[in-house]
């Protein structure tokens, strides 16, 4: 589908300028404008994306993401009741949905396939996609993510924005929104006689592999072999910095209240301390848990690295794709003829095009998200909608075909209607979050 989607914007490009006289040197140069930004673009966002995964993977070696799990396994046991708790795919499932809320996909695909692959050898209809299948699906394209989005928030820092982390929390209403949206729509769908399930006349033969001991064992955190302090050493450090941080939070909201009032105060201490305290946050739990921080950030920052090598291609082709088909003027068509109708319902007509991607392409939706807050500016109206909206949801189709062939299911039953209402969710509430808090 992105092969098509792509192809279609490079030559829809230049049969639409090679109509209007003197347009093809406009699209001549955006081919070279766009290749030189996505380049400027990626080295700006470089720095950031390194740094914070690097913070992430402190956090996941000192057994936040174990914690989450634990939290999650009574509501997983409630909403998968034919899967024995004690069940492999259960703890899979666990440890793949407090993955995603951490933010971190590339550890939550492992996690998603076993459990996938554990399923399916409950599964009493080869093939077809049990209960638990389709809800899982739901659950993993629409999960919500409690950390920041720091790749969105690297590109906004590059793009020159005054605030990158203001579209924090309308991230998490539209997560949870389609979340909330998707998980609906599985238990609504159900109902209905077309989604039920059916034993297939020619069941696939099974597909299902396990991953082997050495692979799963790679998805675990890693501890370190040696701690990095005795425990009262690091209880001592976590009780002074606890201590300096409310002296002088105390001390701010002093200073603040007389002035702004105390709501006001509040406000300007979550804008200005919220980064500052996160970041301490997350190194303090590996500190509780006694990892070696230093290390571990630069374990997890070779892999940001990784990442943003990764998205260089993508980035360069999406991004010459879009800009030729912005200067040629197909995409200022576009837009008109779509904006008496999304206006009308508070969405501005040039956000469409990532939001139409984003169920297709992760790295595509990232490029194009790219291109329209260089354009219109990170801090508009139109660059917070898209922002957030890159964070609203997974890449519903790549999801699905990669977690229904690892179960070996060609009958996803109504996996994909929930799925969809989930991203429609999530578009719903990025516009109503980004409506409230930025006008």
């Amino acid at each position: 589908m992105l092969n098509w989607i792509w192809l279609g914007l490079v030559l829809v490009s230049i049969a639409y300028a090679s109509l209007i006289p003197g347009r093809m040197a406009e699209v001549a140069g955006a081919i070279m404008g766009g290749a030189s930004s996505a380049i400027t673009l990626v080295i700006g966002l470089v720095g950031a994306m390194v740094f914070f995964l690097g913070l992430t993977r402190v956090a996941f070696d000192g057994g936040l993401r174990d914690w989450l799990g634990r939290v999650l396994a009574p509501l997983a046991r409630r909403l998968f009741p034919e899967v024995p708790s004690d069940h492999p795919a259960m703890g899979a499932m666990v440890m793949n949905m407090s993955s995603n809320m951490m933010g971190l996909g590339n550890a939550a695909t492992p996690f998603g396939l076993k459990a996938m692959a554990e399923l399916a050898r409950l599964n009493t209809m080869p093939g077809v996609a049990t209960n638990a299948m389709v809800l899982f699906l739901a659950i993993n394209t629409s999960a919500i993510t409690l950390f920041p989005p720091f790749g969105t928030i690297a590109v906004r820092q590059a793009a020159g924005s005054a605030d990158p982390w203001a579209i924090w929390v309308p991230t998490l209403i539209a997560t949870t929104c389609s979340t909330l949206a998707a998980v609906t729509a599985y238990f609504l769908l159900a109902r209905l006689p077309v989604f039920r399930a059916r034993p297939l006349a020619h069941p696939p033969a099974s597909s299902v592999e396990l991953e082997s001991d050495a692979e799963e064992e790679k998805t675990e955190a890693q501890p370190s072999e040696e701690p990095s302090g005795p425990l009262w050493v690091r209880r001592a450090v976590l009780a002074a910095f606890a201590l300096t941080v409310l002296v002088g939070l105390g001390t701010e909201i002093a200073r603040l209240a007389p002035e702004l009032g105390a709501a006001g105060a509040i406000k300007e201490i979550v804008r200005d301390w919220l980064l500052p305290l996160l970041v301490a946050g997350l190194l303090l739990i590996g500190v509780s848990s006694g990892v070696r921080v230093y290390d571990s950030m630069i374990a997890g920052a070779r892999e940001g690295l990784d990442v943003a090598v990764r998205i260089v291609p993508y980035m360069v082709a999406i991004l010459v794709a879009v800009a030729m088909f912005r200067a040629s003027g197909a995409l200022d068509l576009m837009i008109g003829a779509l904006d008496p109708y999304t206006s009308a319902v508070g969405v501005p007509a040039e956000v469409l095009p990532m939001a139409l991607l984003r169920p297709l392409s992760g790295s595509g939706a990232f490029g194009v998200m790219s291109e329209i807050i260089t354009t219109y500016g990170p801090d508009t109206f139109i660059g917070y909608l898209t922002c957030t909206l890159m964070g609203s949801t997974e890449t519903t189709f790549y999801v699905l075909a990669l977690y229904l062939g690892a179960a070996g299911v060609v009958d996803g039953r109504h996996a994909l209607a929930a799925c969809l209402i989930g991203d429609l969710g999530g578009f719903v509430g990025a516009v109503a979050a980004c409506h409230w808090f930025f006008g």
